[in-house]
């Protein structure tokens, strides 16, 4: 019998949200959470664990390492998070209404270039950062059902 303490839950410092427009239809939802949660994985290595591997020894991509939190929001309440994350400075991503009739990288990045940061029209907002830093740019917002 395996007397050995349990190792206690690992509890985090930080937070990964993602802020929703309300009125998204279903897919857009998705569409939007995996777009902007790509942004933080690729520039913050610290949000990321170990690779997986199953008990027959077959290699998975390393996955965040944390839960990240989802929410919805009015589109004035995800204006207010945007200007939050700004003045706190955190690392974020953004995903626009314009994105929607885009279809590549490019004419994205061109898309969100185009228009100052005050006239965003703002449908996803993802962040990252000390757990009450992201509370407070969540304010406001609710979980997703």
């Amino acid at each position: 019998m395996d007397t050995a303490p349990s190792p206690e839950p690992i509890r985090f410092d930080t937070k990964i949200a993602v802020l929703l427009r309300a009125d998204l239809e279903p897919w857009q939802r998705l569409n939007v959470t995996s777009f902007l949660v790509s942004g933080l994985g690729t520039q913050l290595p610290e949000v990321i664990g170990e690779p997986y591997e199953d008990a027959d020894g077959v290699s998975y991509l390393p996955m965040f390492r944390q839960p990240v939190m989802v929410f919805e929001a009015a589109k004035e309440t995800l204006a207010t998070a945007h200007t939050r994350a700004l003045s706190r400075a955190l690392p974020r991503a953004v995903f626009t209404s314009d994105l929607f009739a885009t279809g590549n990288d490019r004419d994205n990045r061109g898309a969100v270039r185009a228009v100052p940061t005050a006239d965003l029209d703002l449908v996803g907002l993802a962040v990252y950062g000390p757990r009450n830093a992201v509370d407070k740019v969540a304010k406001g917002a609710r979980m997703h059902p």
